[in-house]
């Protein structure tokens, strides 16, 4: 039933971007503007909060909770494990907002300060931090450990509203919990529709920076087309197999390119932007998590905050089911610091590495970089990189990134709605990928049509909102069902002493 729902009000969201583009356009800024002036504040704090959470569970008293049996053994390597997850975190978002998003702030700065200067660089670099940090793992991390102590501690089914077992009971396999699961799929769907656009953007301004293919709506759908194919391939082969392997090799390029760019460029001056930014990330993370404007004009915070926020909250059912699949065995503690630490400090340095080379050729070298990134946001990595020696081969690794980062992406995504469509099963039919597959390529392709960038954008904060408040709502019922448990264990503790004491005091 769920799967029937879900699948036949997405469909007709789609033929209303094929038949009416313009009022589809038309409706979602309009809600937008809503969500935006009504409910901004919501996303800052609601955020905020996730953070507070996720670090208070690792080091609290709950934090030695295996998720799965006592003595359960991790099903995949650290490095597997962190490959497939930051695979399905970050993918494409950060190739595609590594160069761009420093350079748009160094332009337009937020609350007013000036562009262009010194104090603007580093405001760009800090707020990118922000953006790509510990805020997005936090929300991660929150609905990924929620979802892997039910189902492998508690042996529940996968579904996202199985987490809500102490908090509705029965219910949870009701109508409620069934409205629950139609809001994860929705906000999966449009969240992952977003970045499969971004992937689609990028890889044709890729191909036109390296082979003059001209940079055109036709080209990005024909790209779209053939990587759900690709995707589709490698979602049908498994966990174990098309994704894991995909994982691996994606991770792979990505730290090469990394390390590539980081030695043959500027070196000891990344290090100093990834060092300075990093202080002054710690040091203003409170004022930034909860400022606003309400005084002043917020069009930049909804343009980049509060879309960000949206944009990870729309992404977690997906990226939570799957972290929470290959999460098996680990501690809370073990989890969440994996989760939350290691990927932000690998987003610190891509942040570093690409978006501090580009200031340097804008500000030292005086490379006009910021005029062909407003020229054409997709070039911004490449006409970066074509400043280095090597600069082609450069380019044309990140194209092969971009590519990896949109089939793993995808996959992952097209799995974790079967699962969800399906009634929490693990291994999802075939046929059950493949429309899902089908339908998110769809989806990519009308909101391109209908509004571009802009429109993709939109999508994710207005699918986000309602599922903030159940990711919010997520944490009361595992904080709950945590603190059930800690208080029979200690029973069981207690008892086990007791009848020790009574053991000894026979003998004597």
């Amino acid at each position: 039933m769920v799967f029937a729902i879900s699948f036949f009000i997405i469909l007709l969201f789609v033929l209303w971007g094929v038949f009416w583009p313009q009022n589809l356009n038309e409706t979602a800024n309009g809600l937008l503007s809503v969500i935006i002036e009504k409910c901004g504040w919501f996303y800052m704090l609601v955020t905020f909060g996730f953070l507070l959470f996720a670090l208070t569970l690792a080091f609290s008293k709950y934090g030695s909770i295996r998720l799965g049996p006592d003595g359960q053994k991790p099903e995949y390597s650290l490095l597997t494990w962190f490959s497939m997850l930051f695979s399905a975190g970050m993918g494409i978002g950060l190739v595609f907002w590594g160069v761009a998003e420093p350079m748009y702030h160094y332009v337009d700065p937020p609350f007013d300060a000036e562009g262009k200067t010194a104090k603007a660089a580093r405001l760009a670099m800090r707020y990118a931090f922000f953006h790509w940090g510990l805020h997005p793992w936090a929300i991660y991390t929150v609905i990924a450990l929620s979802i892997a102590y039910f189902q492998f501690r508690k042996r529940t089914s996968s579904l996202i509203s199985a987490t809500f077992q102490p908090l509705l009971d029965h219910k949870v396999n009701g109508p409620l919990g069934k409205a629950i699961d139609l809001l994860a799929i929705f906000a999966t769907a449009f969240g992952v529709a977003t970045s499969l656009g971004l992937g689609a953007l990028q890889i044709n301004g890729g191909l036109s920076h390296l082979l003059d293919i001209p940079n055109q709506l036709s080209i990005q759908l024909v790209i779209i087309l053939i990587l759900t194919v690709m995707y589709i391939a490698s979602a049908t082969t498994g966990l174990n197999k098309g994704i894991k392997t995909l994982s691996n090799v994606n991770m792979a390029v990505a730290v090469g390119l990394l390390l590539v760019v980081l030695f043959v460029g500027p070196t000891s001056f990344l290090f100093e932007v990834f060092t300075t930014t990093l202080g002054d990330y710690l040091q203003n993370l409170i004022s930034m998590s909860l400022r606003m404007a309400p005084f002043t004009d917020g069009s930049w915070l909804a343009n980049w905050t509060l879309f960000y926020w949206a944009w990870w909250i729309a992404w977690a059912p997906f990226v939570g089911l799957f972290i929470a699949r290959i999460s098996k065995g680990r501690t809370i503690r073990e989890f969440v610091i994996g989760a939350l630490i290691a990927p932000s400090l690998f987003s610190f340095l891509w942040f570093s590495v690409f978006g501090g080379l580009a200031l340097k050729l804008e500000i030292v070298d005086g490379r006009n970089i910021t005029q062909a990134v407003q020229a054409d946001l997709t070039s911004a990595l490449f006409v970066t990189l074509e400043h280095l020696p090597f600069g082609s081969i450069a380019a044309a690794l990140a194209t092969v990134l971009i590519i990896t980062f949109f089939v793993t992406s995808a996959d992952s995504a097209t799995y974790v709605l079967g699962m969800l469509s399906s009634n929490g099963r693990l291994n999802p039919t075939r046929r059950v990928r493949v429309a899902w597959g089908i339908l998110q390529a769809a989806i990519a392709a009308v909101l391109l049509v209908s509004g571009g960038l802009k429109a993709l954008q939109t999508a994710s904060i207005v699918a986000a909102l309602p599922f903030a408040a159940i990711l919010a709502a997520m944490c009361v019922s595992l904080w709950k069902a945590l603190a059930q448990e800690h208080r029979e264990r200690m029973r069981q503790e207690r008892e086990r002493q007791k009848k020790l004491e009574q053991l000894l005091y026979a003998r004597e």
